[in-house]
C-alpha cells in the first residue's frame, strides 16, 4: 500500500510540474490579483495607450517583420495580439538579404498615441554602421491597419510622441542629452527642429522618453544607466523646460544587478495611473511589469515606494476579462499568417505560402549558406520559465542541399533539422551551422522539439518518427546575446545550401 501510494505521489507531481512548465505563463491568479512579469518574454521599450475601454501595448521589433507589435487588453492583465504597424522595410535592400543584412535595425522604442480618431505610432531606425538613422510615424484609423507609413530625414531617438492640448504635437527624443521636436498638425513633418532641454550626466544613457502632460505640468519619463537602470521622472511648466528630476523607481530584487527601467504610463477611466516598465532578464529578453503608480508632490512613484510588486490587486474592476496569452502554438489551418509570428528580415512571399497545400505551411528553400544569411526564417518569442515548441514536418519535397527544422535563434544558435544530400535524408543537429549529431532517416515525416529553460538559459533539442516517443540529439545550447538587446526565439526554416534551386517542406503545426 505504502509502495501504491509513494509511486501515486510520485506520478501526481511529475503530472503537476508538467503542467506548470507546458502551458504559457499567465499573470492573471484568476482572484482579482495579478503577478509579475506581466508577459515573460521579449516585450521590450513598452508604450501604453487605454482608447475608451481598451489598452494597446506596443513594443520594439528590430529586424524583425512585421515591426511594432501592438497587443491589446480590457484590464492590462490579458493580452492577446492586435497587429503590426509595419509591414515589411523597403528603405534598404538588405532588409531583403541582398548586399548585407539588418540585423538590429528595423523598429527601436516604439511609441504609440491615439489622436482624432487616428492611432499614430513613432518609432527610430538606427544606421548600425553609424550613430545616424531616421525616425518614422506610422498612421491607422484602425488598431488592425492598414497602417502608412511616413518616412523623415530626421533621426529622433527612443521617440515619445505627444500631443498637446493646445493643438502642437511633440516628439520627445535624444540619449542623456534630450530634445524636444516639433512636428506639424498632422504629425508627418518637423514644424520646428529639435531644441535641447536637457543634459544631466548624473543620468547616464537616459533614454526612452515619454511626454504627459497632467495639471498642466509636462513630464517625461526615462530610463537612466541601461540594463542596470532605473526609471526618471522630469517635470516642468514649459515643454521646453527648465526640468526637475526625480528617480521614481529603483528596483533590481526580481532579477539581481538588472534594474526595472523604461516603460509607459496610463491613465484608467476611474483616475488612477500605471505604468509598464521592461527589466532585462538576459537571453529570454526584455520582460515588462504592470506596476502601480502613486502621486506623491506631484510625482508619479512607481510600485511600492519605487520598488516592483510581485502581486497586486488587478487594475480594472468590474470587467470581466477571460484569462489569455498572446498566442503561441499554431495549427497552420488559416490563409493568413498568425500574429505571433515575424521573419528574420523581409519575406520572399514567393517563397512561402499557406494556401498552396491548406492546412500547413508550406517553406521554400532559398539558397543560403547558413541560418544567419537564410530567408523566410520564421520565429516567435520563447518564454520564461520553460518553454517547449514541436513541430510535424512533411519532408517529401525537400531536394539536395536542402536543411529544414526547428531551432533556436540567436548568436548563438542552433538547431536540429533535416538535411538532403545525394538523394538522402539525415537528421542533423548543429550549433552555428556546425554539425555537432547525426542520424540516418528513411521517413518523409518528421517530429522535432526544442526545449528552453529560462533558469540557466538552455535549449536542449529531440526528434521522433512517430509523433510519440522522441530521442534527444547532439548537446545542450548556452543562449547568448550576441545580436543585442534581441532575445532568443523559436524558428522554422528551410535554406539551401547549394547554387540550385531548393525544394519546399510543408508544416502541419507547431505547438507550444
Amino acid at each position: 500500500m505504502k509502495r501504491t501510494l509513494a509511486l501515486f505521489t510520485l506520478l501526481l507531481s511529475v503530472t503537476t510540474i508538467f503542467s506548470q512548465t507546458t502551458k504559457s505563463w499567465t499573470p492573471d491568479l484568476g482572484n482579482g490579483y495579478f503577478k509579475n512579469p506581466l508577459m515573460w518574454g521579449d516585450w521590450p521599450d513598452p508604450d501604453i495607450i487605454r482608447v475608451d475601454d481598451k489598452f494597446y501595448f506596443i513594443s520594439t521589433s528590430m529586424h524583425y517583420v512585421p515591426g511594432c507589435p501592438i497587443a491589446v487588453s480590457r484590464d492590462l492583465v490579458n493580452w492577446e495580439m492586435a497587429g503590426y504597424a509595419v509591414s515589411r522595410y523597403e528603405e534598404d535592400p538588405r532588409y531583403d538579404m541582398k548586399g548585407g543584412d539588418m540585423y538590429l535595425s528595423g523598429s527601436w522604442a516604439a511609441t504609440i498615441r491615439y489622436h482624432d480618431s487616428t492611432f499614430y505610432v513613432g518609432f527610430c531606425t538606427p544606421r548600425m554602421e553609424s550613430k545616424e538613422g531616421h525616425f518614422s510615424i506610422c498612421t491607422a484609423k484602425n488598431i488592425n491597419g492598414p497602417w502608412t507609413r511616413t518616412i523623415f530625414n530626421e533621426y529622433l531617438y527612443d521617440p515619445g510622441l505627444f500631443f498637446d492640448d493646445n493643438g502642437k504635437v511633440y516628439v520627445a527624443h535624444g540619449q542623456q542629452t534630450l530634445y524636444i521636436t516639433e512636428l506639424n498638425s498632422d504629425a508627418k513633418s518637423v514644424k520646428v527642429p529639435r531644441k535641447k532641454i536637457y543634459d544631466n550626466p548624473g543620468f547616464p544613457y537616459l533614454e526612452g522618453s515619454h511626454l504627459y502632460k497632467i495639471s498642466n505640468k509636462y513630464y517625461i519619463l526615462g530610463s537612466t544607466g541601461g540594463t542596470r537602470g532605473r526609471e526618471v521622472c522630469l517635470r516642468s511648466d514649459s515643454i521646453y523646460g527648465p526640468y526637475e528630476s526625480k528617480v521614481v523607481m529603483q528596483d533590481d530584487h526580481t532579477y539581481p544587478g538588472n534594474g526595472l527601467h523604461q516603460g509607459g504610463m496610463v491613465q484608467l477611466k476611474d483616475g488612477s495611473w500605471w505604468f509598464i516598465i521592461m527589466q532585462d532578464r538576459g537571453p529570454i529578453g526584455r520582460v515588462p511589469n504592470l506596476e502601480p503608480v502613486t502621486w506623491i508632490d506631484g510625482w508619479p512613484i512607481l510600485g511600492k515606494n519605487g520598488i516592483g510588486v510581485d502581486t497586486f490587486p488587478k487594475p480594472v474592476t468590474g470587467v470581466t476579462s477571460p484569462i489569455t496569452v498572446p498566442a503561441s502554438s499554431d495549427e497552420f489551418n488559416s490563409p493568413e499568417l498568425a500574429l505571433q509570428w515575424q521573419w528574420n528580415h523581409n519575406p520572399d512571399n514567393s517563397k512561402w505560402s499557406l494556401r498552396e497545400r491548406p492546412g500547413y505551411l508550406r517553406l521554400k528553400a532559398g539558397n543560403a549558406s547558413t541560418l544567419f544569411h537564410a530567408i523566410n526564417t520564421l520565429s516567435q518569442r520563447v518564454e520564461g520559465p520553460f518553454s517547449e515548441g514541436t513541430a510535424e514536418i512533411d519532408i517529401s519535397g525537400m531536394k539536395d542541399n536542402d536543411i529544414a527544422g526547428l531551432g533556436i535563434f540567436q548568436v548563438p544558435y542552433a538547431y536540429v533539422a533535416v538535411r538532403q544530400t545525394g538523394g538522402r535524408k539525415e537528421i542533423i543537429m548543429a550549433k552555428n551551422d556546425s554539425v555537432v549529431a547525426v542520424v540516418n532517416l528513411k521517413r518523409n515525416k518528421i517530429w522535432f522539439k526544442t526545449s528552453v529553460r529560462e533558469k540557466d538559459f538552455t535549449a536542449t533539442f529531440s526528434y521522433s518518427t512517430n509523433g510519440k516517443d522522441f530521442l534527444p540529439i547532439g548537446n545542450e545550447l548556452k543562449m547568448g546575446l550576441g545580436l543585442d538587446w534581441t532575445a532568443n526565439r523559436f524558428t522554422l526554416f528551410n535554406f539551401n545550401t547549394g547554387a540550385s534551386a531548393g525544394g519546399h517542406v510543408d508544416i502541419n503545426w507547431f505547438r507550444r
